[in-house]
């Protein structure tokens, strides 16, 4: 029964992922028609200071549907585990770059479909062989896992870490290295994370009845998730407003993945009952959807379709598909080309003997 259980509430949690990714990629693509239609109409741009976006239906339309997208990941993590949910949010950048291309008029090149393939391919592939965690019913269990020594080290380090960062390498190198920023965000992401799935295992126990909110534990965890979340936007903001976005978002992903991955393989031990052949699929899935987000953001500005392939492979091919008629031409030719390889042949032998001879007449 509890088996079945498990599977019921991992199928729950997957939908939501999915459903979010939809939600939160639509977003992007309403508020940007919304801001194109301010625009056209002549009013102050956002960038310029201006707020007529919050007149703008449309605008309120993606803001809506982020806060949906929000709200279905965030119940996502009390269903299924965070390996799952966290690297399937890269569908969200997927879904923005294929609405785009339709409703934006925003070019998708080859190497975008090419990385939106192999997210697609790598995401499946991650849910196939997506581990299996520990389960936790109640808050009393929750509080046991995270004063786990093991996950006491962890959270200690991840602190110490990010004062670090924050306090000495951040006023320093903060604005000459794109890695400090996102390292910030990457790391504390981690237990932001951990406060999601607690904070969801609460919201499960309160619909069931249980006194979640006489459980000093509900407090802790929602206070840190604020503390954490806040300094995370905080510092992607930085990173965004002085380094290039398609550099930004590649390296985070796979920065914020990372962490989190290790993070829920301490705290909840997912990795714990999984085969070999599972875990290498789990690390093969990552990796692609990690391939095709960087062939995504790394070449959008590079126009390269089909069409204009470079000169070479399109001579190729060209020598692949036509090697019959070449054949016809060759019979046809076959007499002329000898005798003109013929003359070709004296012309040089004459040339040599005249510069050994030192005579350059024949130039």
């Amino acid at each position: 029964m509890s088996q079945d259980k498990g599977k019921y509430d991992f199928y729950i949690g997957l939908s939501l992922a999915i459903s979010s990714s939809i939600f939160i990629g639509g977003s992007f693509i309403l508020k940007k028609k919304g801001l194109l239609r301010l625009a056209r109409k002549g009013s102050m741009r956002a960038g310029q200071g201006g707020h007529a976006y919050l007149k703008e239906w449309l605008w309120w339309a993606g803001l809506l549907s982020m806060g949906a997208g929000e709200v279905a990941n965030f119940a996502a993590y009390a269903f299924a585990p965070a390996t799952l949910v966290t690297p399937l949010g890269a569908l969200s950048v997927l879904v923005s770059a294929i609405l785009s291309s339709y409703f934006l008029s925003e070019k998708l090149n080859l190497h975008g479909k090419i990385g939106c393939l192999l997210s697609i391919l790598g995401s499946t592939v991650m849910v196939i062989h997506a581990p299996q965690e520990e389960e936790i019913e109640n808050l009393n269990e929750m509080s046991i896992k995270l004063a786990a020594p093991g996950f006491l080290l962890f959270a200690t380090g991840v602190v110490i870490v990010s004062l670090i960062l924050i306090f000495v390498v951040a006023p320093t190198h903060g604005q000459s290295n794109i890695l400090v920023y996102i390292s910030i965000c990457s790391v504390i992401g981690a237990l932001s994370v951990s406060c999601v799935k607690g904070l969801g295992i609460a919201i499960k126990g309160l619909f069931a009845g249980d006194p979640i909110l006489k459980n000093p534990l509900s407090w802790i965890l929602l206070i840190s998730l604020i503390v954490c979340v806040s300094t995370q936007i905080n510092y992607l903001n930085r990173a965004l407003d002085i380094f290039n976005t398609s550099l930004v978002t590649p390296i985070y992903y796979v920065f914020f993945t990372t962490s989190v991955l290790t993070c829920s393989a301490i705290l909840f031990k997912e990795w714990q009952h999984m085969s070999a052949n599972d875990m290498i699929g789990t690390f093969s899935g990552f990796l692609t959807i990690i391939i095709g987000i960087f062939l995504l953001h790394a070449f959008k500005d590079v126009s390269l379709t089909l069409s204009n392939l470079p000169v070479s492979l399109r001579k190729d091919e060209r020598l692949v598909n036509g090697s019959l008629s070449n054949n016809i031409i060759y019979e046809h030719l076959n007499g002329d080309e000898e005798s003109h390889l013929c003359d070709t042949d004296m012309q040089m032998n004459e040339s040599s003997a005249a510069r050994r001879n030192g005579s350059l007449t024949t130039f």
